[in-house]
């Protein structure tokens, strides 16, 4: 039996290590926390009587449930023996400061009648623009997300001859401010839609109209909850790679991948050499280069790319109930533009951020004691490169409580009860992110697709490569796609 490593359990890790189990692989995976999931993890804050307060650590958002069901089916199981989810009736709730509260409905029929209501912008704007989304998506899917970018015979295809003729549907020659601006009369409905380019850590005003296929994802296709919480897909993707005989090995930092020639041998933990037939990297590619492979060929033109932006996140206890919050809720900044500029022009957090606040004892009571929610606060940041985090820090708790007590109407400080804070400099030391970016290289600009590293090694002919910071991107389905492309690549 051929042997393969995968160094790092996030998502892609885990995923990359069934579908190599499944292909008849002995798998081992190796990870330097004491846990698997990576920013796909969970912890506690216990009250001093004793109560607890559950959050998920990372992502807040499912979306293409089907790519983790794919799996369980790939595998021979059924998913639901392993995780469950239920699809969201409502999207997301926003809120600004002036007042105005808009929710987006999955029934999109009641979406636009809420926005011809609010915002008097005609219904059938907001149908076009999720069509589009749909044509773009449908374009590229097969083109960019399920294939490498970096083998000819992706180029050489029907699908390639269908995006080739449908390019000027694409938006690649326009921004997604502008193009949302064009679609859009009212700014508020222009902002919106312009906070997708935050979903792979992006700025709406430099990063290509192309990135409009993101709200297909979620208002065609749907939002999704886990009954368990986030961390359920890690733990079931985890349970059934076990099942299929994948071995974890936590506390174990990998300190070299061992090369001879055109081959990787294995991998150094300590002073100990263990062989292996093939090596998958979950772990940033940055990292893995300068850290495992310090004397292999640096592609230093991709790993000295612009990050994508970085979070900053609260997690609060939160002594009340309230019934105006769902689960997934945006407060927007009054000036996007300018907390954009301040983001990657400045690499500074805006005074007046843009807060997402995810609540998920709204769906999963027990996360939270009764008559209590847990509150998982994230702002956009910027990456690390040496900013005075503890200072930042405390600028924005102020600012967050500042404009959550004037949405609210109630003095939230007050009503934190725990309190743990993940900024970039321990996003960076616990997942080896490069400048702790959430997406690994940013997309402000029309050619990011292509600066990121492919999905195997040009120099290495057994070494190969998934995550959010290699091809097609970060956040919890691309992840998933760049380890069934890696693994296809493999015999």
């Amino acid at each position: 039996m051929k042997t393969a490593a995968v160094i790092g359990a996030g998502i892609a890790g885990i995923a990359a290590s069934i579908r190599l189990a499944v292909k008849g692989y002995s798998v081992d995976v190796f990870e330097a926390n004491a846990y698997a999931g990576g920013k796909l993890s969970t912890f506690s804050q216990a009250t001093p009587t004793g109560e607890v307060y559950r959050f998920d650590a990372g992502p807040s958002l499912f979306t293409m449930p089907h790519l983790v069901d794919e799996l369980f089916q790939l595998a021979g199981r059924d998913p639901s023996d392993y995780f469950e989810y239920d699809r969201l009736d409502e999207t997301c709730r926003y809120f600004w400061d002036d007042g105005t509260r808009l929710t987006a409905w999955a029934d999109q029929d009641r979406f636009g009648r809420d926005v011809e209501a609010v915002l008097g912008e005609p219904a059938e704007h907001l149908h076009q623009h999720l069509a589009d989304s749909a044509v773009k998506y449908e374009v590229t899917e097969k083109l960019f997300l399920h294939r490498s970018l970096h083998k000819l015979a992706t180029w050489l295809n029907r699908d390639a001859l269908r995006g080739y003729l449908n390019l000027p549907k694409l938006g690649v020659f326009s921004t997604m401010n502008s193009a949302n601006e064009r679609r859009f009369r009212h700014p508020k409905l222009v902002q919106l839609f312009n906070r997708y380019a935050t979903y792979n850590g992006s700025d709406p005003y430099q990063t290509p109209a192309t990135l409009n296929i993101i709200p297909h994802l979620e208002y065609n296709i749907g939002a999704f909850f886990p009954k368990q919480g986030m961390v359920s897909i890690t733990n079931s993707l985890v349970r059934l790679a076990e099942n299929l005989g994948v071995r974890f090995h936590y506390n174990s930092r990998i300190t070299e991948i061992v090369t001879e020639k055109e081959r990787v041998m294995g991998l150094m933990i300590g002073q100990v050499r263990h062989p292996f037939d093939l090596i998958v990297s979950n772990m940033d590619v940055v990292s893995t280069f300068r850290k495992l492979l310090p004397n292999a060929r640096q592609p230093e033109r991709i790993l000295k790319q612009p990050k994508s932006s970085s979070g900053l996140i609260f997690y609060w206890g939160i002594r009340r109930e309230f019934s105006e919050l769902a689960l997934h809720n945006i407060f927007f900044s009054t000036d996007y533009r300018a907390e954009f500029d301040a983001l990657f022009g400045q690499q500074q957090l805006s005074d007046d951020p843009t807060i997402y606040l995810n609540i998920t004892s709204k769906h999963k009571p027990d996360d939270a004691p009764a008559g209590c929610e847990n509150w998982f606060i994230l702002l956009n940041a910027p990456n690390n490169t040496g900013q005075d985090w503890d200072a930042v820090i405390d600028r924005a708790r102020t600012n967050v409580i500042r404009k959550l007590s004037h949405a609210l109407g109630v003095e939230v400080g007050a009503l934190i009860e725990t309190e743990s804070v993940l900024d970039p400099r321990s996003i960076e030391v616990r997942t080896s992110s490069s400048q702790g970016a959430l997406y690994g290289n940013s997309s402000n600009n029309r050619f990011a697709a292509f600066m990121r590293h492919a999905n195997f090694s040009h120099e290495f002919k057994n070494l190969y490569f998934v995550g959010g910071s290699v091809h097609p991107g970060g956040g919890i389905p691309l992840c998933l796609l760049s380890a069934k492309i890696a693994t296809e690549l493999i015999g």
